[in-house]
Order: C-alpha cells, then sequence, then structure tokens
C-alpha cells in the first residue's frame, strides 16, 4: 500500500487539531487533518472560552462567524466558598489596549463544527471517520501514521506519511498510549460530571464557580434558557452509585446552586471525564509534536482547556513552519523549542492553578480568601484577568501580591505599602500614548 506524503499531518480535529490545520496551511504547508469521529460531533466540555481566545479566534478567521451564533458573553466570574462568602468579579480591562474582555459560553458541539467548516472551506484534506491506531516509524523518526477508516463501514487500512506529526487528540491521544507518556496524577483522581439544564430563568452573565462538599462545580449559560453545569469530585464517590442521582444530590445540595437553578430541569444525564489531572512526558523521538489536552491536562478550576488547545497549536505551528522550510524536517530541536515557548507562555498559570486547587479544598482557608477578595475588587479582579489568561499570572504568583494580600488581610482599612510603592512605579515608569 502506497502512503500519500504531506508536509504534516494532524490527529484530532478538537480546537488544537482543526487550529493547527488553519494556521499551518495559512504557510502554505500540505495538511492533512484527520479525526475518528464524523462532523458534527458533541464532546464533554465545560462549554467557556476564556476572554485571550478572542484574539486567536479572530486571527483564525472564525470569531465573526461564531459571534453570528449568538454566543452568550459573560462579563466576570462569580466564586462561592462553602455557601458563605460569595464574590461576583468583572473582569478588568484589558491593560494594554483598555479593550473591555467578556468571555464566551457556547455549545462545544457548535464550535467544533465552526472550525470544521473552516477547515473544509480552506481545501484542507480533511479526513473524518480515520481511527489512527499506530504510528509509523523509520528507525527512531516517527514519519506517519497508520489506522482504519474510510466514508462508510466496512472500513478500510490506511497509511499517511508526513515531515511532521502533531498528536491534537486529547487526554486518550495516541502519543500517550503508544509512547507510554501519560504521568497520572496520584493525588485521587478526579472525575468531571457534566450535564445540561433547561428552563435557566436568572440571569446568568457570570461564569459561577460554586465550591462546598462533596465537590465544585462551574456553571455558565450556554445559549437561550440552558445552562451547563460540570461537577467535579473525587472519583471514589461516584463508585456504585447511579451517577444521575449522584449529580442531582451533589448539585442541588448547595443552596446557592439550588437558587441558580429554581425552576429549571436537568435535560440529559450526566457525561463523565475520568482521570482529570495529568501530565506527559516530553516527545522522545524526532517528528512528533503534541498540541492541546495531550500535552497534560488541568483540573478545570482555572485550567481554561480551550484556551490552552488554541495557542499551544498557535505556538506549535509556528515552530513546525520554520523547521519544514525548504526540504526540512521536525526533530526533537525543533520540539524543544516549542515546548520552551509554552512552558515560558503557560508556567505561571499552571503554578497558580496547583495553589488555587489546595486552596478550594480546605474550607475556612478558602472562605477567608474569599472574604479578603470580596473586600480587595482590585486584587480579585487581577486574578480574573490572569483566570481568563491575558494578566499576567506572574501578577497573582509573585511575592509582591501575596504580601500585598496579607497585608490588606490584616490592616483592611490601610493601603499596603508594597503596593502604593508599586503604583508609583507605574506612574513614573508609564509611557503617553500616541
Amino acid at each position: 500500500m502506497s502512503a500519500a506524503l504531506y508536509d504534516a499531518i494532524i490527529i484530532g480535529a478538537g480546537p488544537a487539531g482543526a487550529s493547527a490545520a488553519l494556521f499551518l496551511h495559512r504557510r502554505g504547508l500540505n495538511v492533512a487533518l484527520l479525526d475518528q469521529a464524523k462532523f458534527p460531533r458533541d464532546k464533554v466540555c465545560g462549554e467557556f472560552i476564556s476572554p485571550a481566545a478572542d484574539a486567536i479566534l479572530e486571527d483564525l478567521g472564525v470569531l465573526a462567524d461564531l459571534e453570528k451564533l449568538n454566543p452568550t458573553r459573560l462579563k466576570g466570574v462569580a466564586v462561592s466558598a462553602y455557601e458563605k462568602n460569595q464574590i461576583f468579579i468583572d473582569y478588568p480591562d484589558h491593560p494594554q489596549t483598555g479593550s473591555v474582555m467578556t468571555s464566551l459560553s457556547i455549545p462545544r458541539v457548535a464550535l467544533d463544527n465552526l472550525l470544521a467548516e473552516k477547515v473544509r472551506a480552506s481545501g484542507i484534506k480533511f479526513l473524518e471517520n480515520h481511527r489512527v491506531q499506530k504510528f509509523l516509524f523509520d528507525g527512531d523518526r516517527i514519519v506517519g501514521v497508520k489506522g482504519l477508516g474510510g466514508k462508510k463501514s466496512p472500513f478500510e487500512n490506511f497509511e499517511y506519511k508526513a515531515r511532521a506529526v502533531i498528536d491534537a487528540g486529547g487526554r486518550n491521544g495516541i502519543s500517550l498510549r503508544q509512547l507510554n507518556l501519560k504521568i497520572q496524577n496520584g493525588r485521587g483522581k478526579k472525575i468531571a460530571l457534566a450535564a445540561h439544564w433547561e428552563g435557566i430563568r436568572r440571569p446568568m452573565d457570570y461564569c459561577h464557580m460554586h465550591i462546598s462538599r462533596p465537590g465544585y462545580t462551574g456553571m455558565s449559560r450556554v445559549d437561550g434558557n440552558r445552562a451547563n453545569v460540570v461537577l467535579v469530585v473525587d472519583g471514589d464517590l461516584v463508585k456504585g452509585r447511579n451517577t444521575r442521582e449522584f449529580y442531582l444530590d451533589a448539585v442541588l445540595k448547595n443552596s446557592l446552586r439550588r437558587e441558580a437553578l429554581d425552576g429549571a430541569t436537568l435535560a440529559e444525564d450526566p457525561r463523565a471525564i475520568e482521570s482529570l489531572a495529568f501530565a506527559a512526558k516530553p516527545v522522545p523521538c524526532d517528528g512528533l509534536v503534541m498540541v492541546g489536552d495531550v500535552m497534560g491536562f488541568l483540573d478545570p478550576f482555572t485550567g481554561e482547556g480551550i484556551y490552552l488547545a488554541l495557542r499551544s497549536a498557535q505556538l506549535a505551528s509556528g515552530v513546525i513552519a520554520e523547521a519544514l522550510q525548504g526540504e526540512g524536517a521536525f526533530n526533537l530541536v525543533h520540539n524543544r523549542e516549542y515546548e520552551r515557548q509554552r512552558e515560558n507562555e503557560f508556567r505561571d498559570k499552571f503554578a497558580l492553578s496547583k495553589a488555587l486547587q489546595f486552596l478550594i479544598y480546605k474550607p475556612a482557608l478558602c472562605n477567608w480568601v474569599v472574604g479578603v477578595l470580596a473586600k480587595n475588587p482590585d486584587m480579585a479582579q487581577r486574578l480574573v484577568g490572569v483566570i481568563g489568561d491575558y494578566v499576567p499570572a506572574r501578577d497573582v504568583t509573585s511575592a509582591n501580591f501575596l504580601l500585598e494580600f496579607l497585608w490588606k488581610a490584616i490592616f483592611p482599612r490601610t493601603r499596603a505599602p508594597l503596593a502604593e510603592g508599586m503604583n508609583q512605579a507605574k506612574m513614573e515608569n508609564k509611557k503617553p500614548v500616541g
């Protein structure tokens, strides 16, 4: 069987894979995008897209089309801690442009299908119903993929070769399985249960994060009177239980969630994502790059996966396009450069995520922190700007932020000397615009 040759083969047509295909095609590369599903297809997701993703979606040429679908625009994040303290935090304006920032809430099936349609319209080779089963090797180098697929059953074997293979297959990507790259988080396996509710009557223009036992929820309106409610708990709590009954009991046990969902009904059985948090070992061979969730999956309290997928694909595409100039091929040197860029981009955000994961499971500490933030909206806005991926994470992971937070917690009616000095320095260094 002869194998068709491409500059790049991309496995998985979710946000990471589809955006990588579009970015590389724009750079003049011959790209094939493969997915085991037939589009449109749905996928379990929080259906929340952070404010920083707008710029990438616009760069991809899909933001205007997405806006035509009339997605929900959220103006901030609401956080409650164990049914005591609750705070509503608007996104701060963009620190460079001054633009008003909002996040998107849209059904995942609509987003993925929009990206798939953009891929088709671009003339990219888009192979649906194609399940990649193995990598093709030439020595220690990955040079393609093989699997089973076609337009209709019975499917046929296929082989495709490329100068670069991009695994955008998500949490179950073939790189993790065939190359044994997954590092599972050993601190208890979390599970996410997601379902839509219909008949939402109360305003819901924030992404609502309710923290309480047995776990926390993320809630946002996705279209019309429908909301997506994702519950994250320890996986052991669900074992042996009826999933629907457990989900309903856990969600409605919280009084603030009951209030938000008053009059609404569960529209479907909850769907599960297991083993939420994991990391991945570095790619060990030439010819392969990983983008999106396959590189590691964050517990979704701050790990907004769609932005991470889009941005990692954007970074990888730039490195790949440079590597494939002329007769070049993608190798480990190029891959390390991509991993370096990704590490610089997300290192501080990942550190914040780990800190918040520790915090939310300590009720007294969590209530105290939320209470302090409620009295200090400037600090709260900086935090949600970081969660929204457009304020640098180091702004809240630095020692300066921690000292400022502690000062305001202990001396609530005074201004932190460090913060005063920082603001003065900013004024002295501020350059006129225009």
